[in-house]
């Protein structure tokens, strides 16, 4: 086994050449997920139709108008009874809210899903809000055109790298199709999905984005979902903005608590999970009698609420229904969304605040509560920002909205282990680190790390010779390149001249046992990223490499071993542990524990 390894440049990205062809194929995606998301709110509307009015149509209509009387409690109770029916018999993996799927796809399960979610993720959805699910359509879309990409990422035998760029890619795509906010969807997959920022993740992913959102048109209305045009805030917003941000922050750390609080409950009732989502859909039933606006995906209500057409004791009462319903729902594992739900709730809080709260108008409260609780739930505070401003084009709100948002992310990190988004996860084992940077390997360049003192052997010393002289008792390492006339043919490990010398073949010279005409040795060049050698010594399962100035001359320059590759690390650890003060002309520098 070796590692082919080609002249390498130091560059700013590493060079992708199939991030044409991957970009390519994200045309489509956006176009297709476009699609899915016309498919998936006609299946919303169809299904509203027909459990509440009784009626055949695709015509957009509010639950709320519903002429059940008390049997409208009976309704959610069969959409959740259905879906249940469909996650057991189906596939469990269309319950839940869908963001946490796909993050678990793409970190855990190489970015594979099956065609199972793609069909039944949409059709359970559309039955579940159909049936007065408090959800929004954006979490089924993601799983869907997620599950969607997946597929067409196997069936072109695509790499797990390249299948997670294009599940990320046709869910954004159908974010944006939903919500008309390509910049938001591309950040989403930033802040929540990918878990990295390359050109290999970011281009195709932003090309979907940009697809959808120019089609979107075609199949939905034009223009912001939530048009808004608020006065500019005065100084005294400063302060406002703050106690706003860490009320939304509370908020959003009690609602997350509520939730899995909810999931316990329904863990510990001696009924088989099939039959929660109706129990959860019972819940919603009731909560829908008393407002039957509650019910449903709500986008009438957030923008009656952006534009404070409702007093304080209207909206109190709703949303406290509201968010009642969605936690009881959601935590039965039925089908649904968080974004619409969440955008209500912290709207709603910014209603209730604006009387209280100077600098600022009505309105400016209840957008920038919306986006600071979105912000806080998630921990995606840069979507959170983006999202508010593509729903409503307000340029007038976004410095409010920076500080509010970025005071309820503040607020949720120290004081919650994980979102809402990743909680989930880890109730499976599966524990998920949202920080991430350039590894310090990739910034280190082999020649910066490698050992320039290099000890080699060459190709015809005798192994009689060679056992005692470098691999005895005291011997400094266990593996040496061997060269011969100049040029590196190898590395002698101390098990293959042992092995060897036991053979008691007196002839044999160490070239001899490094020799093969059919395989390039495994070297490293000097332009090649830390990161790059460290994937080639996992590979060949080795603890050292030679390094070469080129791979015509195979000259010997070098040796990089993982003792070298752990040096940035320790590096790393220095600037965050050492903190220096200055006095006067000196510096003295201390260190805290870690």
């Amino acid at each position: 086994m070796h590692t082919e390894v080609h002249t390498v440049e130091k560059r700013d990205y590493a060079v992708n050449r199939r991030l044409p062809m991957l970009a390519a194929i994200a045309l489509a995606i956006g176009a297709i997920s476009t699609g899915a998301a016309f498919v998936l709110v006609n299946l919303i509307h169809f299904f509203t139709n027909l459990f509440f009015f009784q009626t055949l149509s695709f015509a957009d209509r509010s639950p709320a108008g519903h002429a059940l009387g008390p049997w409208v409690i009976v309704v959610p109770m069969v959409g959740g009874l259905i879906v249940g029916l469909m996650a057991r018999y189906g596939s469990d993996k269309i319950r839940g809210h869908g963001i946490p799927e796909a993050i678990e796809s793409v970190l855990f399960g190489k970015s594979k899903m099956s065609a199972k979610v793609a069909v039944l993720k949409p059709l359970s959805s559309g039955i579940v809000i159909g049936s007065g699910g408090p959800f929004g359509a954006e979490g089924p879309i993601i799983m869907t055109g997620g599950s969607i990409a997946s597929l067409l990422a196997q069936y072109l035998h695509l790499t797990a790298a390249e299948r997670k760029t294009l599940l990320v890619a046709g869910a954004c795509a159908g974010m944006t199709a939903i919500f008309g906010t390509p910049l938001a969807a591309v950040l989403l997959a930033v802040e929540l999905l990918l878990f990295e920022l390359r050109p290999r993740s970011l281009l195709p992913v932003a090309l979907a984005c940009a697809v959808a959102g120019f089609l979107r048109p075609f199949v939905f209305e034009a223009g912001p979902l939530f048009p808004l045009q608020t006065p500019p805030a005065s100084t005294l917003a400063l302060g406002s903005c703050v106690l706003a941000g860490l009320l939304c922050g509370a908020l959003g750390a009690g609602l997350t608590l509520a939730l899995y609080r909810t999931e316990d409950a329904f863990s510990h009732l001696r009924v088989h999970w099939m039959w929660w989502p109706a129990i959860g859909g019972l819940v919603v039933g009731i909560g829908g009698y008393f407002e039957p606006r509650a019910l449903g995906v709500g986008y009438d209500v957030i923008g009656d609420l952006l534009n404070n057409r409702l007093v304080i004791e209207v909206a109190l009462a709703l949303l406290a229904v509201k968010a009642v319903i969605w936690i009881a729902a959601l935590g039965s594992g039925t089908s649904g969304g968080v974004l619409a739900p969440l955008l209500m709730l912290g709207a709603g809080l910014g209603v209730v605040l604006a009387p209280v709260l100077p600098g600022g108008s009505p309105t400016l409260w209840a957008l920038v509560c919306m986006a600071g609780v979105l912000g806080s739930v998630l921990g995606a505070p840069l979507t959170a920002i983006v999202f508010a401003f593509g729903l409503t084009h307000d340029s007038e709100a976004l410095l409010p909205l920076l500080l509010t948002t970025a005071v309820a992310y503040g607020f949720s990190v120290l004081t919650m282990k994980r979102s809402i988004m990743t909680e989930k996860i880890a109730r499976r084992g599966l524990h998920i680190y949202r920080e991430y940077g350039v590894d310090p390997l990739e910034r280190a360049h082999v020649d910066e790390l490698m050992t320039r003192e290099v000890v080699s052997i060459d190709a015809d010393l005798p192994v009689a010779e060679a056992l005692p002289r470098h691999f005895g008792d005291h011997a400094a390492h266990r593996a040496y390149p061997v060269v011969r006339q100049g040029r590196v043919i190898g590395m002698l490990h101390r098990a293959a001249i042992v092995a060897a010398h036991a053979g008691d073949d007196a002839g044999l010279t160490c070239g001899d046992l490094v020799a093969d005409t059919h395989a390039r040795p495994a070297v490293l060049l000097p332009a090649q990223t830390g990161r790059a050698a460290a994937g080639s010594m996992a590979a060949l399962s080795v603890a050292r490499l030679p390094v070469v100035d080129d791979e015509a001359t195979m000259r010997l320059i070098g040796i990089l071993s993982l003792r070298d590759l752990l040096a940035p690390s320790g590096h790393v650890l220095h600037e965050e542990t050492q903190r220096e003060r200055l006095r006067g002309m000196a510096t003295r520098a201390f260190s805290r524990p870690v």
